[in-house]
């Protein structure tokens, strides 16, 4: 009798395990969209005047999705972070006092949206090498560029940044990582990672444990090139990101040795999403830079 009672309890707790997992990974399942579901959303979000477009980069072909083709306007490229996509930052490219002052581009990182949905690409120099590729057929002569990168987003944009400087004019690093050993790994990112399991993953979140996994590696490989980086910068991030530690913004803003502005705001009892919990401020920010451009 006691077995059975064991048994039903441990039965009882898979359940409500797998339960909450459904439920916490469900909205980046649901961010993977291939393009009829994104014009779809395009639609509904009544952005039905959006671009969806592909390149082929360096090594990989890529998504983007895009508002504005205006020569007098800077082009402001959002990077995303993992698991997302280009889609992820709708709230920001349907703001109307953006879209007035700058063309809009955001990307599919490679291993997520349209971009090779499942199939990582851990290398954060050639992911910054396909971002950039990108950039490069949808800038205008004469265009000045703004990256914003958040979390991971953060990470490539730091890697273009300090490969390719003339790509780069503004900065904004979002809750990003950027401090090796400074982030949560989640424990199940591990075993998960196996090809015996990893099969079972949804597509998003098998190339973000790829990612997560790599991070460590990738950022010690970036350690000694922060000094290319010579664009006006802006570091957010919240005081309570348990996910990407706050030690990775101080790293950042020591080791910005040539960028000749550089704005750090710990945005106070914040944590990770601050494109939901300050989209103002992230707001602020962006026309800050495209006035300083």
């Amino acid at each position: 009798m006691l077995l059975k009672k064991k048994r039903l309890y441990l039965l009882v707790a898979v359940l409500v395990f797998m339960t909450y997992a459904i439920y916490r990974i469900e909205p980046y399942v649901r961010i993977q969209m291939n393009d009829e579901q994104l014009s779809a959303t395009l639609l509904r979000a009544n952005i039905d005047y959006a671009e969806i477009g592909y390149q082929q980069g360096t090594s990989r072909r890529m998504r983007f999705l895009q508002i504005g083709q205006d020569s007098t306007k800077p082009l402001l490229v959002f990077i995303h972070g993992a698991p997302s996509s280009s889609a992820w930052w709708l709230s920001m490219m349907r703001d109307s006092t953006l879209r007035s002052e700058a063309n809009l581009l955001a990307i599919d990182r490679p291993g997520y949206g349209g971009s090779g949905l499942g199939r990582p690409m851990t290398s954060v120099q050639e992911q910054a090498e396909n971002v950039a590729a990108v950039i490069r057929s949808r800038r205008l002569p004469g265009q000045k560029i703004i990256i914003h990168g958040s979390s991971y987003g953060g990470t490539v944009s730091a890697r273009l940044a300090m490969d390719f400087p003339e790509l780069v004019d503004g900065l904004l690093l979002q809750s990003a990582s950027l401090a090796p050993k400074q982030e949560y790994t989640y424990w199940i990112s591990h075993p998960t990672s196996h090809w015996t399991l990893s099969w079972m993953m949804p597509s998003g979140i098998n190339t973000a444990n790829h990612e997560k996994l790599a991070h460590e590696a990738e950022l010690l490989d970036m350690a000694n090139e922060w000094d290319h980086i010579d664009a006006k910068t802006i570091i957010l991030h919240g005081t309570d990101d348990w996910l990407i530690y706050p030690r990775n913004a101080y790293y950042a803003c020591e080791k910005l040795v040539n960028a000749p502005l550089v704005i750090h705001h710990m945005v106070a009892d914040k944590q990770h999403d601050l494109l939901y919990t300050a989209p103002k401020l992230l707001r602020h920010y962006l026309h800050l830079l495209l006035d300083e451009v």
